[in-house]
């Protein structure tokens, strides 16, 4: 193990000791402040010889067009009284970005994961290895729900180093981690920190929120990079900051490493990620509410509502149930019990800790895909009426579910809306979900597709977005 003379103050020295009983394989019951001067002179080295190789750096190209405008047009003077979309007449061009990112090794055969946002749109990814080798790298498949994307290159038969999968759900808060990828594209670059804090649910990057948060620095081009435990195994994937200059100021978050298992297995399974589902509507327990249960703390998800013959039912759940545990592990908001349930297996039964009445009990729940009832009928619009250009599909819980709205929502929801489209113009987005059309209620995509076939000098549309009822009169 490599040993240096430190003259960091006491209290960074004693979290060093930390070290030792990752590299030692001890327990967390074993832990202890450094008893001696050779225990604080501990090195992270043996642990980054053994991580590192299995860090590369991905490199992105994609041709985007940008408009030619003279530079007078871009004062904000002009803009002001012009708008952002003017450009007197300006042509387009083709232009090449390149970005950069992190990824990690999981297997030796060249499977790689990292984040989407650092792949999204790309014509040509190219992956550099610790070694420096470069290959050109293939999407086996993405997930912008979680934000991870599964790369494959092609080693022609060499056994690559990879990073091994650690339980993500053993970490606890205060325990050391290294944080390695390539920030601002310098190079590989190893910072350490601790855990923070886990299950970070109010971040806003995707909609499975469930973050290790760490004040290892993470700073641009370290996206995708790997968040390693002092066990060696991989902890996590590095996925944003907090930060108000672009830069680290010691709150980063990563992907915990559960979920990046669940995800690459269904990846590579079948290409495209299904995840089970619940079959009911939950809300967190506050204070006031879990006092009105007689509960001593609050915690757990109070089920409001269930999907006939869904899962929840079928185990036994009923409404004003509180679930406090999903196998074995605290479920503390409806964003913890959507990461649980992402973590499982289909086809495999998981146990659920249920407060009902007063009394605890526990009930067995099965994990399974939402089903595709009603089926989609995706549907390009066209014709004369304000909708022409949209897409528009009937919401089943598989749907809702992979657009994060409530499996329990129905109706008929526009999936896309084209740019420079009748239906785009009028300000219509995805995710709305039709109401009404012209007075008339909007169950089914065949239904929708029937009234707009009328042809109408004037059509009253009413949507749902946002939890709003929004209406307007268009006339023809």
């Amino acid at each position: 193990m490599g040993v240096f003379v430190t003259k960091k103050p006491p209290f960074m020295a004693m979290l060093l000791l930390f070290v030792l009983a990752g590299m030692t394989g001890e327990t967390m019951a074993q832990r202890k402040i450094p008893g001696s001067r050779p225990q604080i002179q501990l090195s992270f080295a043996p642990l980054v010889k053994r991580a590192a190789p299995a860090v590369v750096n991905i490199f992105t190209r994609k041709t985007v067009l940008t408009r030619q405008v003279s530079p007078l047009f871009d004062d904000p003077f002009f803009r002001r009284f012009f708008g952002e979309n003017f450009s007197f007449g300006g042509g387009r061009r083709k232009k090449v970005q390149n970005s950069l990112g992190s990824g990690v090794l999981v297997n030796s055969r060249g499977r790689v994961v990292t984040n989407h946002h650092v792949i999204e749109g790309a014509d040509e990814i190219r992956v550099v290895l610790a070694d420096r080798r470069e290959f050109e790298a293939k999407i086996v498949g993405t997930d912008e729900r979680t934000d991870l994307a599964v790369l494959s290159i092609n080693a022609r038969g060499e056994k690559l180093p990879f990073l091994r999968f650690r339980d993500s759900d053993e970490l606890e808060v205060g325990d050391l981690v290294l944080a390695i990828g390539n920030p601002f594209g310098v190079g590989q670059t190893v910072t350490s920190g601790i855990v923070s804090a886990l299950a970070r649910s109010q971040v806003g990057i995707s909609d499975l929120n469930f973050f290790i948060q760490t004040d290892a620095a993470i700073n641009p081009g370290n996206s995708g990079g790997a968040l390693v435990g002092m066990d060696g195994r991989l902890a996590g994937i590095n996925s944003a900051i907090f930060s108000r200059g672009g830069g680290s100021i010691g709150i980063g978050f990563a992907i915990p490493s559960n979920m990046v298992r669940s995800v690459i297995s269904g990846i590579s399974g079948t290409g495209k990620v299904v995840r089970p589902w619940f079959g009911g509507v939950s809300q967190a327990v506050g204070a006031d509410m879990a006092a009105s249960l007689g509960m001593r703390r609050p915690g757990g998800v109070l089920i409001n509502d269930l999907y006939p013959g869904g899962p929840a039912q079928r185990a036994g759940l009923r409404r004003g149930d509180v679930v406090l545990e999903i196998g074995g592990r605290e479920v503390n908001g409806p964003e913890a019990l959507r990461y649980r349930m992402a973590t499982h297996r289909l086809g495999a039964r998981v146990t659920l800790k249920i407060l009902r009445r007063g009394g605890t009990r526990n009930l067995t729940l099965p994990i399974e895909a939402p089903p595709e009832k009603p089926a989609r009928n995706t549907t390009q619009l066209g014709g004369a009426h304000p909708l022409r250009g949209a897409s528009i599909a009937n919401l089943s819980p598989a749907l809702a579910t992979e657009v994060g709205m409530s499996p329990l929502r129905r109706g008929v929801i526009l999936l896309a809306v084209g740019r420079g489209s009748q239906a785009g113009r009028l300000g219509f987005k995805p995710g709305d979900i039709l109401v009404k059309l012209n007075g008339q209620e909007v169950p089914t995509v065949r239904i929708a597709r029937n009234i707009l076939a009328r042809r109408a000098r004037r059509w009253r549309i009413s949507i749902e977005r946002g939890g709003k009822t929004l209406s307007m009169t268009v006339n023809q």
